[in-house]
């Protein structure tokens, strides 16, 4: 029986990367995703060629809770057997636009209540599979980013929830997570800001989204893991970095 892997904001970037392994790596895939329609559809294609009826497409907005309903319904309606939970769907958004109480909800609701709510609601499909969580948390989770307080605070409670998850949904669901440091900048970033970061990580460099893709097939590969945050960071949070703009 193939199992199913779903991978949230799975459409481009790291959750395209992190899709195009567990793909690879044999799972099919149901491939959320809000904004990114023309990514999702294009990507999906591609792996029905490669293996026909191998991934489906999920939209819904999960930072409110008819969209995790839709996401939740659509793996049991078609009961599909859950694998892999991958929760990637974040916001990073700086405080300075998060100017009401709705858009502080938002953010809060995307990058901690819906993985968490998500693990929980498929826990039952997940156990029946020896199934996986994964989290995308952030380095920044442990120290907080400059004028990015509430998303700081966001990937510290997604952190606390894999540990919290990992001890609730054990033994037949591990739980774990994957803080990346200097990966992917927004499109307009400062590029002195960005060589700045580069310069303070040991192995002086980004890294890619490959990167985080490899360690999600890691955690996969490692069976008596369990209740861990993997910082690929090229070693940045083991010696120190003020989060400072960075």
């Amino acid at each position: 029986m193939t199992k199913w892997a779903l991978v949230t904001g799975g459409a481009k970037r790291i959750g395209q990367a992190i899709v195009l392994a567990l793909h690879d790596k044999g799972f099919n895939i149901v491939l959320h995703y809000n904004g990114s329609e023309v990514e999702a559809i294009s990507l999906a294609e591609k792996l029905n060629l490669v293996r026909a009826n191998s991934c489906q497409t999920v939209k819904a907005d999960l930072a409110d809770e008819p969209g995790i309903d839709t996401l939740i319904r659509h793996i049991n309606v078609h009961r599909l057997p859950l694998g892999v939970l991958v929760n990637n769907a974040s916001l990073f958004t700086p405080d300075n636009n998060l100017s009401d109480w709705s858009s502080s909800q938002r953010l809060l609701n995307l990058n901690l209540l819906s993985p968490y709510l998500l693990a929980t609601a498929l826990g039952d499909n997940l156990a029946s599979n020896q199934g996986c969580v994964i989290n995308l948390v952030d380095i920044h989770g442990e120290r907080p980013l400059k004028h990015h307080g509430l998303y700081s605070i966001s990937k510290a409670g997604l952190q606390m929830a894999t540990r919290a998850l990992a001890q609730e949904l054990a033994p037949k669901i591990r739980v774990n997570g994957i803080s990346p440091g200097a990966i992917l900048w927004p499109s307009k970033s400062d590029q002195a800001a960005i060589a700045k970061v580069t310069q303070a990580i040991p192995l002086q460099r980004a890294g890619g989204p490959k990167d985080i893709a490899n360690t999600v097939c890691f955690i996969l590969d490692s069976p008596y893991l369990n209740g861990q945050v993997i910082a690929i960071d090229g070693g940045r949070s083991a010696t120190g970095y003020t989060g400072a703009d960075g």
